[in-house]
């Protein structure tokens, strides 16, 4: 089941993301195998699409709860899951926007659009890919959120779906450093997301992420056509503790820097 609900988001994905599958037919030219380290998603903490909804199908497939995190300065909450005996199932991280720590304007701004629909569509099993559930979106609104939060402007427009898979660095034989893999990206000519570093974390931390910039793409606003960022492809080696565990799970400060992948930026 859970190789079903991967294989149907990897298709949404490159379907709006096409240079996802550039990136993972340039590895598979190269005779690596590409695992899916983890996916990625983004929601409100309303109650009628908060983590624990969008969490629903994972855990129906077998998924379980495994950490929780707190990014204060972008005022997010998220956890991560993962199957507990399936082999390279990947890991499931979901965050979500508090949107009580933002100004009056902006939560009314959210709940106009939140409540623009009724809770039959969130109610949906099949919520995680739906994309945008409540039709053509204001660019004003889309350019004022921005001003607080680049992550809500992000989800007001694209809504539930994957936010970006990640190659799991650790499966790779010939690219087998997060080094080796930045530089073979950029020599394919893609712009790599220099917030905080190319290369978020140390070994010390178990944990080092990088990610390619968003795909700019045209969406169509209320007041006409404009492009915006939509989703980025994300790269990721794990380290083994000093028991020789492979560390399984996230870190913040990372984290925190790979959400920039997606921020508005002009073509």
């Amino acid at each position: 089941m859970q190789q079903e609900i991967f294989h149907r988001l990897w298709k949404e994905y490159t379907k709006q993301n096409p240079s996802a599958q550039a990136i993972h037919d340039l590895f598979t030219k190269e005779g690596e195998q590409v695992i899916n380290d983890h996916v990625a998603f983004r929601t409100f903490d309303d109650p009628r699409m908060n983590i624990q909804v969008l969490a629903k199908k994972f855990l129906k497939a077998g998924y379980e709860y495994k950490g929780e995190y707190v990014f204060e300065d972008k005022h997010l909450n998220a956890v991560h899951l993962e199957h507990p005996s399936e082999e390279n199932a990947p890991r499931v991280f979901i965050s979500e926007l508090i949107l009580s720590e933002f100004s009056e304007e902006f939560q009314k701004t959210i709940k106009r659009r939140l409540y623009s629909v009724g809770n039959a569509y969130y109610a949906d099993p099949d919520l995680i890919h739906k994309g945008s559930v409540w039709g053509k979106p204001s660019y004003a609104d889309y350019q004022f959120l921005r001003k607080e939060s680049e992550y809500a402007a992000w989800l007001y427009v694209h809504g539930f779906r994957v936010n970006h898979f990640t190659v799991s660095i650790n499966a790779l034989q010939k690219y087998n450093s997060i080094e080796k893999v930045n530089q073979f990206i950029k020599d394919n000519g893609f712009e790599m997301n220099t917030s905080g570093g190319e290369i978020k974390g140390t070994p010390e931390k178990l944990l080092q992420q990088s990610s390619t910039l968003s795909e700019i793409i045209k969406v169509e606003f209320e007041e006409g056509v404009y492009e915006i960022p939509a989703c980025f492809y994300e790269f990721a080696i794990r380290y083994p503790d000093e028991n020789g565990q492979l560390f399984s799970s996230f870190i913040a400060a990372n984290a925190n820097k790979i959400f920039d992948s997606s921020n508005f930026r002009e073509k």
